[in-house]
């Protein structure tokens, strides 16, 4: 009776590990996407995809940025960190970088995926605040990983204010957008948010590698 008893114990114990366990057998790439569907799960309206960026897109994202060279540079919502770990990739010694993301488990996995970078689970709206724990005034790069098709527009109009009062002059803010949705009203709206707020706006060519396929703006102050 007592080796019954223990057997199904330990039992009751495998089953409560079993999800853990599945899910630390995963190979990296498909435990970030595992994540990423979870997050656009629970917040649909804030992660705005099905599964994290390529590293083409990402690549794309700081082509001709001197991150090396840079004082300052903030990513939103970086999610499970595709296009972070490039970032973290080309960084100065003495850049200042952070992250900002809203969905506290995405925040909680890119910790402990990048432990070396500081990950604050809040809006971007509050980057003057944080930039401020930082003894920083201005970043010289922002980037976006934000939906910003799904986004309300008081929060897209809160969110570009925030960007604009917290560029460097001279500096860039870097966001993405998918390609087949390009001409649809709330892209094309955007835009034109984009253009009315910034000196330069350039679109990059489409990467077709990343899926669904995109484009990169890139936004001077």
């Amino acid at each position: 009776m007592k080796e019954t008893a223990v057997r199904v114990r330990n039992r009751k114990r495998d089953r409560k590990k079993r999800p853990r366990d599945l899910l630390s057998k995963i190979k990296p790439g498909m435990e970030e996407r595992v994540r990423f569907l979870g997050a656009f799960l629970r917040r649909p309206a804030s992660v705005g995809a099905l599964g994290p960026s390529s590293r083409s897109l990402a690549l794309e994202m700081i082509s001709g940025c001197a991150l090396s060279s840079s004082d300052t540079v903030v990513e939103f919502g970086p999610g499970t960190g595709a296009i972070t770990g490039p970032i973290v990739e080309h960084l100065g010694k003495k850049t200042t970088f952070f992250a900002m993301e809203l969905d506290p488990v995405l925040a909680k996995g890119l910790r402990k995926r990048f432990p070396q970078i500081t990950v604050y689970n809040d809006s971007a709206e509050k980057i003057q605040e944080y930039l401020a724990r930082h003894q920083k005034h201005h970043a010289d790069y922002i980037f976006s990983g934000l939906p910003w098709a799904s986004l309300p527009l008081k929060i897209q109009e809160n969110i570009l204010e925030a960007i604009l009062e917290s560029l460097a002059p001279g500096g860039v803010f870097v966001t993405f957008g998918y390609l087949h949705a390009r001409w649809m009203p709330n892209a094309l709206r955007f835009r034109k948010r984009l253009e009315r707020r910034f000196r330069k706006v350039e679109m990059s060519e489409p990467v077709w590698a990343n899926f669904p396929p995109a484009f990169v703006y890139r936004c001077k102050r």
